[in-house]
């Protein structure tokens, strides 16, 4: 099955923000476009404000004036809807509400002809929902594209209960035509990246709420140590608050309001309060002209330690070793069979974060996983009130004679950047053994959705196979609720490599 031919036009219908990028897409890949809203004016307003955008394209050299040209020729704005009736592919981003986007498709319906694609560009909807409204489902899809639609790649393409693989196929080569990266996907929840992205933010906000770090601390260390492009505090002011929140309610009732997705009282309170991020000027954070950022917590320069005594080779840690060396410092290593810590010359251990608590154990500081250890400029340490002064202050300085930052946390499992990864690959197999999507294409959704450093699959190939299972059975142990019970799948995961390395 092929895409779209060139020559077949497109229909958008909505001209808010995301339908003026969808049908950017369409007519800069060269179709004719229609434009349809259903407020008289909206889509010629529409068209000049597409035009203006392919002026600037122009300007930036992105697009020759023959190119804009004749993309603003085939961009036609529709009175009545009607106009649709020869279009090959229709899609839909008007208002997110069921009813009205069912008796739009009805509408369509009796228009468009029987081999008419029909999509919706819904995030928080379910696709089958909205199709079931129609005599023939079989053309229906999702095509839900990320804002702006002109520059990110990604596209999900969401089969429905009664979506057909012709159709589905042929919207997938279609949006690949159009020189998007699209990723099969099935009808649940969220789809991909807004059902496996939740952990992201949910556990930012968890260590908050329990008082473990502030806003700025906790963005720093998912950017400086994580590797990811925002903290979880910033990306939610720039979605907006009310927005995110939203999302995140929405697949929390959609899932029946499963545990593993509650939605933060503290942001409820927050979108409550009228700060919504960047657009209402204050959200986590106070964008006010001339307003501080606030500086995430960084410890005091502190003495390292003389020699270090490794146990057990310290796992994803392993590259802290031959960093300590390079800055000077002695490296003794012992074999054990369960040991993965560091030994500092007090007698305190720095063990990395495993879903224990420092109060558990006398003398403990955890410390968070990194992305990268030799890139990252900045780890969390994590200690209780019985954590030895000498053995907090040997740990701190261990890191900081490896050029590191370090921001200091309360007592809290799992600590940041480990809890929300484990959470993430956890969702990411699950959703792989319900059929939603494959590792591949999950992989890719999370890296172009939402900017991840890596895939969940990629970053859990770079771990000991039962790291992330281990580290949230942990956390389920200490918060039994639910919302960190590992999932069958990748209990399943870890136990069918035990049984492939011929472990017992």
């Amino acid at each position: 099955m092929t895409a779209l031919a060139l020559s077949s036009p497109v229909a958008v219908v909505g001209t808010g923000t995301m339908g003026q990028g969808i049908a950017q897409v369409a007519l800069v890949a060269g179709h004719p476009v229609r434009l349809y809203d259903a407020l008289p004016g909206r889509a010629r307003e529409a068209a000049e404000a597409i035009g203006a955008r392919l002026d600037r394209l122009v300007a930036k050299d992105r697009l020759t004036s023959a190119e804009r040209d004749a993309a603003r020729a085939r961009l036609t704005p529709a009175e009545e809807i009607e106009e649709l009736a020869d279009c090959a592919l229709v899609v839909e981003a008007v208002l997110e509400r069921l009813d009205i986007k069912q008796k739009l498709f009805r509408r369509l319906e009796d228009i468009v002809s029987d081999d008419c694609l029909l999509a919706t560009n819904t995030s928080s909807l379910s696709v089958t929902a909205i199709g079931g409204a129609l005599r023939n489902a079989s053309r229906f899809l999702g095509l839900h594209f990320f804002n702006p639609a002109p520059l990110l790649p990604l596209v999900e393409v969401v089969s429905g209960f009664a979506t057909d693989v012709a159709s589905a196929t042929r919207a997938y080569e279609t949006a690949r035509a159009w020189g998007k990266t699209p990723v099969a996907c099935a009808d649940t929840p969220g789809f991909i990246v807004n059902r496996i992205a939740r952990p992201f933010y949910a556990e930012a906000l968890a260590v908050h709420e329990s008082q473990g770090a502030d806003p700025a601390t906790i963005d720093a260390v998912l950017r400086e140590c994580g590797g990811f492009k925002m903290g979880a505090f910033e990306l939610t002011d720039l979605i907006g608050q009310d927005v995110n929140e939203s999302v995140t309610h929405s697949v929390w009732q959609a899932f029946f309001q499963d545990v593993r997705f509650t939605p933060s009282l503290a942001q409820r309170r927050l979108v409550e309060s009228g700060r919504l991020g960047r657009k209402s000027g204050h959200g986590w954070y106070d964008y006010a002209d001339g307003a501080e950022r606030p500086e995430p917590h960084t410890a005091d320069a502190a003495r390292p330690p003389a020699y270090v005594v490794a146990e057990g080779g310290l796992g994803p840690a392993a590259e802290l070793l031959p960093l300590i060396r390079e800055a000077g410092i002695l490296v003794r290593e012992e074999e054990e069979d369960h040991g993965t810590r560091l030994v500092l010359p007090s007698g305190g251990q720095l063990v990395l974060a495993d879903g224990q608590t420092s109060i558990e154990f006398r003398d403990v500081v955890y410390f968070d996983l990194a992305l990268d250890y030799r890139k990252a400029t900045r780890i969390a340490l994590s200690a209780s009130q019985d954590t030895a002064p000498q053995t907090l202050t040997e740990a701190v300085g261990l890191f900081q004679a490896l050029g590191k930052d370090v921001s200091v946390i309360g007592d809290v499992p799992g600590m940041i950047v480990a809890r929300a990864v484990a959470r993430i690959i956890d969702l990411a197999y699950d959703a792989v053994a319900k059929g939603v999507a494959t590792e591949e294409d999950i992989d890719t959704a999370m890296r172009l959705g939402v900017n991840y450093p890596l895939g969940p699959f990629e970053w859990n190939r770079g771990l000991p196979r039962d790291w992330a299972y281990d580290l949230l059975d942990e956390l389920h142990t200490r918060d039994p609720g639910g919302r960190y019970a590992p999932s069958l799948a990748l209990y399943r995961h870890s136990y069918a490599n035990e049984k492939r390395e011929g472990t017992p």
